[in-house]
């Protein structure tokens, strides 16, 4: 997902220093002990994590994150966290989990580990709307005429400098600078990850946009977790295999990326 050069940015030595320490008691029993089940995230990334007119944070994974607590009988506490210190904060048990839409990826595996991926995303485009006749797919931009866009240090970035080469490459500090720039017609796409960019077309370019929206990459996403903590991973694989099994997942799923009712509760 996004940010993936940005968790590059993070001491690696320190925090692999930090991830080999002597193993403690497996944390689901520090959970149950405690009676809360504390949560990293970065409210920044909708509609996995976002903050609400109220303040609170909502989203995809915060739901997950409350059905998990209720499954351990223990109370929720979510942790607002910034990006690139996400991976800190889980090291020097701020909390237990990160639920983030983080992308499991080798270089993160080596610091933390992952639960079973939750959901599959990839790389989409959303094409300004009067090269609809002439762009039908991402291979389509790969041409000098064509400038594309997407957001500093995400896997967006990465994919539109690997796939795109022969394009002009812009980039932008956050997702919604690039898709205006796209809007505004400065640009001839915006590149990046399929769900961010489903709720886009319809917050900012209805009528000016079009979502070319078969992803043209893989990237899985997975809970992290301290290393050495197996019973906590099993745990956690087998909660996703009910959740996914009783529908409670599919619920959340429709309610947070098949419907756009919730954006009047952040807007």
């Amino acid at each position: 997902m996004k940010k993936f050069l940005v968790a590059l940015g993070v001491s690696l030595g320190l925090l692999l220093a930090l991830a080999n320490a002597p193993a403690r008691a497996d944390v689901l029993n520090e959970i149950k002990e405690r009676g809360e089940l504390k949560v990293c995230l970065e409210p920044a990334y909708m509609p996995f994590e976002i903050t609400d007119k109220r303040g609170r944070i909502v989203g995809f994974d915060p739901d997950l994150a409350a059905l998990m607590a209720e499954a351990l009988g223990v109370k929720l506490v979510l942790s607002s966290t910034a990006w690139d210190g996400i991976i800190p904060a889980l090291i020097t048990s701020k909390c237990d989990l990160i639920m983030s839409g983080m992308t499991i990826t080798k270089a993160r595996a080596e610091t933390i580990d992952f639960s079973a991926p939750y959901m599959v995303i990839g790389q989409t485009v959303l094409l300004r709307k009067d090269l609809e006749s002439k762009v039908k797919s991402y291979k389509d931009l790969n041409k000098p005429k064509y400038k594309i866009a997407s957001k500093l240090g995400t896997t967006g970035e990465i994919a539109a400098k690997k796939y795109l080469p022969k394009a002009t490459y812009l980039s932008f500090e956050t997702e919604a600078e690039g898709v205006m720039e796209v809007v505004n017609g400065k640009a001839d796409a915006f590149i990046y990850d399929s769900p961010y960019n489903a709720v886009a077309i319809g917050q900012r370019g209805e009528g000016k946009l079009v979502f070319l929206d078969q992803p043209f990459t893989d990237e899985p996403l997975g809970w992290g977790v301290r290393k050495g903590n197996p019973e906590f991973i099993k745990w956690l694989n087998g909660f996703l295999a009910k959740v996914k099994q009783d529908g409670a997942y599919d619920k959340l799923y429709q309610k947070w990326f098949k419907s756009t009712d919730w954006l009047k509760d952040v807007q």
